[in-house]
């Protein structure tokens, strides 16, 4: 993109200097024809990698039969898919958006319908120091990173925060608030560095929600789709959520967001309520069809444990001894390298090696392959981090 070209666009994005025309699996090709293992996928979008063949057919033919009617009429397509979610997940309704941000308001919106309903004047939400939500202004609220809220004031009301991964904080806000309706967590924090919860953490919140008749509304935009070894991270901690949101992989680089509920939180929307002019449309329920579909034909939630393990250990044993790092942590293809200061030199410098690779809290290189990537291209990937590292 030439600079001219770039002056027009509104400068919300700091680019780094590189533009790809293609990709294949776990490569991407820039303009200028150089290859690059892609750890990183969109920022844990293209989980299935680049020009799925599955992906590309379902695309193309949904695209010479009708791209848009709108949620006037039945979409078809809309309710196959939500047919599959709700599979998968265990869960009974869907309302699709077309991002992760808009499925986290819906969300917001199930949580303060859930507040009226039961006579509460000012629902109001828990959530977590450090998490990302979105950024419209709800969801920006409810996002625990003062730095992407600066400049946004007055915030929305209706959020109360606490520590993540703290059950006695939890404990203490239902003690003292009367107006919690619900509670809206990441079971693995991603923008702020992978942060894994601790394995009872999710059935303590069900457990306090259950006694406080609040909603457990888990944000899997990140987690969801296979990323952590089980179609929804949940699955891994024997507790069912009230309300689950999802995007990014789902769609494999096309736009779609997912809101999932289930019993009387499920019940809750009704016509006039909420909407959006293209969520749920034909072509993306086309792909998410097919992503789903080769998620569980390919058995690729075991490949995302399996993967996920063999870079980990590659890393640590390959990062042994490295004063710089205070820790290697992952949940199946969620993948952190923590520093014990900033390292954000190493996404340009991973650049300039053929890797696209994360800095994220300025202090953690963030891995999020694909999880069709070969074993050989694993190592390839830990061959290639380990030396960059240890080089720096």
């Amino acid at each position: 993109m030439s600079d001219a070209a770039a002056s027009h666009l509104m400068q919300t994005y700091a680019r780094l200097p590189v533009a790809f025309e293609r990709g294949n699996g776990s490569w991407v090709v820039d303009t200028n024809g150089k290859r690059y293992l892609d750890a990183l996928t969109g920022l844990a979008v293209t989980g299935l990698g680049h020009a799925h063949p599955r992906v590309i057919a379902a695309i193309a033919a949904q695209a010479g039969r009708v791209l848009h009617t709108s949620n006037l009429y039945e979409v078809p397509n809309q309710a196959r898919l939500a047919d599959k979610l709700c599979a998968v997940s265990g869960m009974d309704r869907v309302f699709f958006g077309n991002s992760g941000a808009e499925a986290n308001e819906a969300a917001i919106k199930i949580a303060r319908l859930h507040g009226h309903a039961r006579g509460v004047k000012r629902p109001t939400v828990v959530v977590t120091d450090e998490s990302f939500h979105g950024r419209t202004l709800a969801t920006l609220t409810a996002t625990g990173n003062r730095k992407v809220q600066a400049g946004f004031d007055p915030l929305m009301p209706g959020f109360v925060r606490a520590p993540f991964n703290d059950i006695t904080a939890i404990e203490k806000i239902a003690e003292n608030e009367d107006d919690i309706v619900a509670i809206l967590v990441e079971p693995v924090q991603g923008e702020s560095g992978i942060n894994i919860s601790s394995d009872d953490y999710l059935p303590r919140l069900r457990a306090i929600c259950d006694a406080n008749n609040w909603l457990l509304m888990l944000d899997e935009v990140q987690t969801g789709n296979g990323r952590t070894g089980t179609f929804f991270a949940y699955q891994q901690s024997g507790i069912m959520p009230d309300v689950v949101t999802t995007a990014k992989g789902l769609g494999n680089g096309v736009p779609i967001g997912a809101c999932l509920a289930r019993g009387a939180a499920a019940e809750l929307m009704q016509p006039g309520n909420h909407g959006s002019t293209f969520g749920g449309n034909p072509l993306v329920c086309a792909a998410a069809i097919a992503v789903i579909d080769t998620i569980e034909d390919d058995n690729l939630c075991n490949r995302a444990t399996e993967l996920g393990a063999r870079i980990l250990n590659g890393l640590r044993v390959g990062l042994k001894g490295n004063n710089n790092i205070r820790e290697v942590r992952g949940k199946g293809l969620m993948l952190a390298i923590e520093f014990t200061n900033d390292c954000t030199h190493l996404t340009r410098a991973a650049l300039e090696a053929g890797m696209l690779i994360n800095v994220t809290h300025g202090n953690v290189v963030r891995l999020l392959p694909p999880l069709t990537m070969l074993d050989a291209e694993a190592d390839e990937l830990v061959s290639r981090l380990v030396g960059l590292i240890n080089r720096a």
